[in-house]
């Protein structure tokens, strides 16, 4: 299926070739209509065509959201410059609100990369298996 097809309907050929129009006979004069300034003037109707999602599209789209997270988290940090103490196990230290709280945040993504990889990975192997006795 081409991208053409994908985009807008066309009719089906069978319905072209009926509504096909018909040459005048030879006898016969075609009327014509005379066309108004006001005619001249409106721009044509024209059927809107749909863009194609694209890689670079969806990279720009990501792009620029990742730039708006960039900017609310520099906005984040300087308002909450405030040093706050930490104490964990045996350990205390002061330390900036704002950067206690970015590193909770990137320790909690890094290890739910860390849980989604390994679930990943056991479902992959789980399919080839799954593959192998079949074959």
């Amino acid at each position: 299926m081409s991208l053409l097809h994908r985009t807008r309907r066309e009719p089906p050929v069978e319905s072209l070739a009926t509504s096909a129009p018909q040459p005048p006979s030879a006898g016969a004069e075609a009327p014509t209509e005379p066309v108004t300034p006001s005619q001249l003037a409106q721009p044509q109707a024209v059927s809107p065509v749909r863009v194609p999602r694209t890689r670079t599209g969806s990279a720009w789209i990501a792009l620029i959201a990742a730039a708006l997270l960039t900017v609310l988290l520099i906005v984040f940090l300087v308002q909450n410059t405030r040093s706050t103490e930490i104490s964990f196990l045996w350990m205390t230290t002061s330390t900036p609100l704002a950067i206690a709280l970015l590193i909770a945040a990137v320790g909690s993504v890094l290890l739910t990369l860390i849980l989604g990889t390994a679930r990943i990975t056991q479902l992959r192997r789980l399919v080839r298996k799954s593959r192998s006795y079949r074959s």
